[in-house]
């Protein structure tokens, strides 16, 4: 007899808004349990889950045989990286094609294309998204404050899409009203303004469908008197359901689920390290980030370099976003992940490698 996790369920097709047949009525707390002990494939092609259950007994918490080590949490295997590289996206950061203009001010041009494209957010484990310039996020927009920014946006997906920046812009500027038909272009063309971590996201309804599809990415709008010299890096939380269930099955920051646990990030004892921190989380109404081992300077969307809160938690809503800065003192291994434990045990977890200073 088939148990309730086995049976096939009946869900909502993300691209069409029909009912379909998951075929394999995995849950979160399939997913959980599988994390515990790396056994995580898929099933058929569909980019549902397919979990080993043959070593259920073996994680629980009364088995004292159980490693606890989390490093050894995740999924076996890794996603192809030649596709996508979760590491080399952090520091991805596109200027656009400067020029200068007749009065002295700059000019930044960009080019981002829809794209329909089927996503790894897990080894094995694959979404149907919409991007901008085929990943999730799309590119990192950079640029400093009074630029001249021209998007030539055009649409190669299969449904209307827009662009819709976060700042201050025109009405007809503000991609809502001038959705763009499937094989269409259009020109966004404003000045950057103001200062801090932005966003950028397909504004066409169903706004939910759009941006749990992938349609979203960075704005970071650099002041005219640069920030004091940093590692920077993008993080970008977000999820994704992957039998329609209306919940996600899979937890990110930069999309793939444990990536950052499997490959640390480095940085140096000593140095400042900059994040530009986004949530585009869809059907969880918060998501965190909580760092080990230290405190960071918190700075709300980033306008303003005055004012900071000093702390190892925060959290934010679809849409809010901030920078923070920190440094370590001391070196060894740091995790950071979110302060949900179910979004960490799905994925949402990583570990900074704090590297010693040599002397030499």
């Amino acid at each position: 007899m088939m148990n309730k996790n086995q049976k096939n369920k009946r869900s909502l097709d993300n691209d069409t808004g029909k009912t379909k047949e998951s075929l394999s009525g995995i849950s979160r707390r399939d997913l959980l349990r599988s994390s515990m002990v790396g056994a995580v494939g898929i099933a058929s092609g569909s980019g549902a889950l397919a979990i080993n259950h043959a070593n259920e007994a073996d994680i629980s918490n009364d088995n004292p045989g159980h490693p606890h080590d989390p490093e050894l949490m995740g999924m076996d295997g890794d996603v192809d990286l030649s596709v996508f590289d979760a590491t080399a996206f952090l520091k991805d950061f596109d200027y656009g094609k400067v020029s200068d203009l007749p009065g002295g001010q700059t000019q930044r041009e960009y080019q981002i294309t829809a794209i329909d494209r089927k996503i790894e957010v897990a080894p094995g484990v694959y979404f149907d998204a919409w991007t901008y310039n085929g990943t999730v996020p799309g590119p990192t927009i950079r640029c400093t404050e009074g630029d001249l920014l021209k998007i030539n946006f055009t649409n190669a997906g299969s449904h209307p899409h827009t662009i819709h920046f976060h700042g201050i812009h025109a009405a007809d500027m503000d991609g809502v009203f001038e959705v763009i038909a499937p094989g269409e272009s259009f020109i966004y063309e404003f000045d950057a303004k103001p200062v801090g971590i932005h966003l950028y996201h397909c504004h066409a309804i169903p706004l939910k469908r759009h941006i749990h599809k992938g349609l979203y990415g960075a704005f970071i709008v650099d002041p005219k008197e640069s920030r004091p010299e940093a590692n920077e890096m993008v993080m970008m939380m977000n999820g994704f359901d992957t039998n329609f269930d209306g919940e996600n099955e899979i937890y990110a920051v930069n999309t793939v689920g444990f990536h950052y646990q499997k490959h640390p990030i480095d940085i140096q004892e000593g140095d400042l390290v900059r994040i530009y921190l986004m949530n585009m989380t869809e059907f969880d109404p918060i998501n965190s980030f909580h760092l080990h081992g230290n405190f960071f300077r918190l700075y709300r969307t980033g306008t303003n370099s005055e004012h900071y809160e000093l702390t190892d938690t925060v959290m934010l809503c679809q849409g809010e976003r901030a920078i923070i800065e920190f440094t370590y003192d001391l070196p060894g291994k740091y995790m950071f992940h979110a302060h949900q434990s179910e979004f960490a045990e799905l994925g949402w977890m990583g570990i900074f490698n704090v590297n010693p200073i040599t002397i030499t």
